[in-house]
């Protein structure tokens, strides 16, 4: 059911942001009075097909779902009749044909913002930027942060939720600021200004979560190692562990929290533990052998449980974010611009080899959270949607063949040269767009692949 739920998750992400990148070039196309003749969601054998509208445009639903295009009357591509010819792509102006190629990525920007702003109007829940325990040894602990400081300013931004904190510091790692500012509120109520030295982050420390090689983590609320479920056919279930369990001690070693407990099952993957257990007044003991996973390329256990949580506890953690709709705008559009830029960055910093590739990720790891942020709630999957439509409008922007991006750059060299790139040029640059989308969809499946993969 978690698979199903997976893929479900992700065609629906996958085909929202296609249908709203395609009718972004279809819509400016028929405002530009260019006849439209085939809307396609995907590629390949048409599945479901009609025609629709005065133009009689063909609405497909294809066999390959990774994507889609409108396919316009256009001389290059077959006779056009006579009385038509103004109502041909080709024949258009170039400021017409550079705004309908620019609508696609466009729309994606849009939808970011449309997203961003329902989910500020709606409001939404998060972490408050409550520090958990600092590792010793690490840049967080050598500038003397504590557990229970809250973090108030990074660089003088304001911070408000542990997302916001994570940003930040993501965002001055990669832009490789040697130290970064810090204001935090210690658990006494003192305003605190620290400095984080940046200096020892490197290339291979931004692929995952980076912070926890600065030592930092949000804070959680002690849980007692008490089960409130056991997952059907998991270890946990074969061992016969039952809600309401409370695990005492693993191999003798007495347990207190639940942490303790997961950070054991996860190093003993497919090795017996002797479980200690109180059970309605009774102590028992039963021997639990932890299923075999992978988690970043890392062979982990599991059992299958979930704690039981204080959720009162929890409620003190949490915020509650909203804001008027007007000021809602005004912060979606600021966060769709930023994580673009921050896009461009990242993908200039991997050409320039100061980050790493492993960071490219293809469609395994897309559905996989996809998958993930929709368990977590809506507010969660529209956020993962809003990224997700913002890189697809920055990668389509990028001056390569085949790409929308690639179009856009011919039409700046028509304006420039004041005629057209010729047909063969551009077709010399369809076959070097599609060897580097190629290498690139191959690279990024390489990188799914490995994080399936135990090193």
């Amino acid at each position: 059911m978690t698979f199903i739920f997976t893929i479900v998750a992700f065609v629906v992400a996958l085909g929202l942001l296609i249908v709203f990148h395609e009718f972004g070039h279809f819509l400016v196309a028929r405002w530009c009075g260019i006849k439209v003749l085939r809307f396609s969601i995907g590629f390949g054998r048409p599945l479901l097909r009609k025609r629709w509208g005065k133009d009689q445009t063909e609405w497909v639903v294809a066999a390959f779902p990774l994507g889609g295009y409108v396919k316009m009357l256009d001389e290059s591509e077959g006779a056009v009749p006579p009385e038509e010819l103004t109502r041909a792509f080709n024949r258009k102006s170039v400021a017409h044909r550079l705004a309908v190629v620019a609508a696609g990525p466009i729309a994606n920007f849009l939808l970011a913002i449309v997203l961003y702003w329902f989910l500020f109007v709606l409001g939404v829940s998060a972490m408050k930027p409550v520090l958990g325990p600092v590792a010793p040894a690490t840049p967080a602990a050598v500038a003397g942060f504590e557990k229970g400081d809250t973090i108030v300013k990074i660089e003088a931004e304001p911070v408000t939720t542990w997302q916001d904190a994570r940003w930040l510091l993501l965002s001055n790692a990669v832009e490789r600021s040697p130290a970064v500012a810090v204001e935090t509120l210690d658990t006494h109520g003192r305003l605190v200004l620290r400095r984080i030295d940046f200096s020892g982050i490197d290339a291979d420390d931004l692929d995952g979560d980076f912070l926890k090689k600065v030592g930092l983590s949000s804070y959680q609320p002690a849980v007692k190692p008490i089960i409130s479920q056991v997952t059907p056919d998991s270890a946990g279930s074969r061992a016969g562990l039952q809600a309401g369990d409370e695990i005492l001690a693993i191999d003798g070693k007495r347990i207190t929290l639940w942490e303790d407990l997961v950070q054991k099952i996860r190093a003993s993957p497919g090795i017996p533990l002797m479980l200690d257990i109180r059970r309605n007044e009774t102590t028992l003991s039963m021997e639990v052998i932890p299923d075999t996973t992978t988690d970043s390329g890392e062979k982990i256990g599991k059992i299958g449980i979930g704690p039981q949580i204080d959720h009162d506890e929890l409620k003190k953690l949490l915020i509650e974010v909203s804001y008027p709709a007007g000021t809602a705008m005004a912060k979606a559009i600021s966060k769709t611009w930023e994580t673009s830029v921050f896009t461009l960055h990242m993908m200039w910093k991997m050409v320039a080899g100061e980050v790493s590739w492993k960071n490219v990720s293809g469609p395994i790891t897309i559905a996989d959270y996809a998958g993930k942020s929709a368990q977590m709630g809506l507010s969660s999957y529209l956020g993962f949607v809003a990224l997700i439509s913002i890189s697809l409008g920055v990668l389509n922007l990028l001056p390569i063949p085949i790409l929308d991006g690639g179009h856009l750059m011919y039409y700046v060299i028509e304006i420039v040269k004041g005629s057209p790139v010729s047909a063969k040029v551009i077709e010399m640059g369809q076959q070097v767009g599609m060897v580097l989308l190629f290498v690139l969809m191959a690279f990024a499946i390489y990188n799914d692949i490995s994080r399936l993969i135990p090193s």
